[in-house]
C-alpha cells in the first residue's frame, strides 16, 4: 500500500474533520487527503491571528482551491494576548493554546468532533511546545501516526501535483522577534514588509528578516549570501525606509529558530 493509501486510509473511519491548515506542504497534504477519503466531510480552517503573513494566508486559500476543499478563516488578534506578546520561550505554547480554543469552539458549532494538524515525524525532533499545547485540545497528527517525514510529505504531495510540494518551511512573523523583547504591531508589519522587499529586490524565496532590537538581520540560504552582499546597500536603503535603525547580513547562513539560540 502506498503511502498516500495510508494516510488517506487513517481517514477512513473519522466521520468529519477540521484541518487546521497553514499555507505550508505538511497541512496541505493532510487536507488533500483527508477531502479525497471524505469528500465535504472535511474542511480545513486557517488561522488569521495576526502573525501569520498575508503571503501564508493567501497559500493557504490557493491550496484549498487546489485540492477543492471548504475553507474558512478564524479571524482573532494574538497581540491582545499578554502571554504571547511578552514573547518569553513558551510563546509558540500561548500561541497554540489560544488557536486550541478557537479550534475547539469553531468545531463544536459546526457539530465536528476531530481536529487535525500537519505536524510531521521531523517536527517532533525539534524544540515545539506548540506541539504539546495542541496535543492538550485532543488535536491528533496523522502524518505522525502515518509515519511521515518530510521529504516523504514533499515526495507525495509532488506526486498528487499540489503547488506547494516544494515551499520552503515558513513560521509566523512573531518568530522572527528574539526572546524577551515584546511583540508588537509596528514590529510585524516591518518585519512582514523587509521580507517582501528583500524577495523582490533579490529574487531569493527563502528570505528571514529578523528584527534584533530595531535592526534589521537579514538570513538567507549560505549560497545566496554573495547575492545579499552585492546589494547590500539597496536593501540597506529600502529597510530603513520602513523603520529599521540599522541592516545587516548573517554571513553564517539561515537556521531555523537560530535567533533564540544566540540571542
Amino acid at each position: 500500500m502506498s503511502s498516500l493509501s495510508v494516510l488517506q486510509n487513517w481517514f477512513a473511519d473519522k466521520g468529519s474533520v477540521i484541518i487546521a491548515l497553514s499555507g505550508g506542504v505538511d497541512s496541505a497534504l493532510v487536507a488533500y487527503a483527508a477531502f479525497k477519503q471524505l469528500g465535504s466531510n472535511a474542511i480545513a480552517v486557517t488561522a488569521d491571528y495576526k502573525t501569520l503573513s498575508k503571503e501564508e494566508l493567501e497559500t493557504a486559500n490557493n491550496i484549498c482551491k487546489e485540492i477543492g476543499i471548504s475553507h474558512f478563516l478564524l479571524d482573532y488578534n494574538e497581540l491582545e494576548n499578554e502571554d504571547f506578546v511578552k514573547n518569553d520561550s513558551n510563546r509558540c505554547f500561548h500561541c497554540r493554546i489560544e488557536l486550541g480554543e478557537h479550534l475547539q469552539k469553531f468545531a463544536r458549532e459546526n457539530q465536528v468532533k476531530m481536529i487535525v494538524d500537519g505536524t510531521n515525524l521531523d517536527d517532533l525532533g525539534d524544540y515545539r511546545p506548540g506541539i504539546e499545547a495542541l496535543k492538550q485540545y485532543g488535536i491528533r497528527s496523522p502524518l505522525v501516526e502515518t509515519q511521515f517525514s518530510k521529504s516523504t510529505v514533499r515526495h507525495v504531495a509532488k506526486s498528487v501535483g499540489l503547488s506547494v510540494h516544494d515551499r520552503p518551511s515558513n513560521s509566523c512573523l512573531a518568530s522572527r522577534i528574539p526572546w524577551g523583547q515584546r511583540v508588537t504591531a509596528e514590529k510585524l508589519i516591518r518585519i512582514e514588509m523587509g521580507e517582501i522587499f528583500v524577495k523582490q529586490i533579490t529574487q531569493i524565496n527563502h528570505v528571514r528578516v529578523r528584527d534584533i532590537a530595531g535592526s534589521a538581520k537579514i538570513e538567507v540560504e549560505k549560497k545566496h549570501i554573495p547575492i545579499l552582499n552585492n546589494l547590500k546597500n539597496q536593501l540597506s536603503e529600502k529597510l530603513k525606509l520602513i523603520g529599521f535603525t540599522s541592516v545587516t547580513i548573517d554571513e553564517q547562513g539561515y537556521l531555523p529558530g537560530k535567533i533564540n539560540l544566540i540571542s
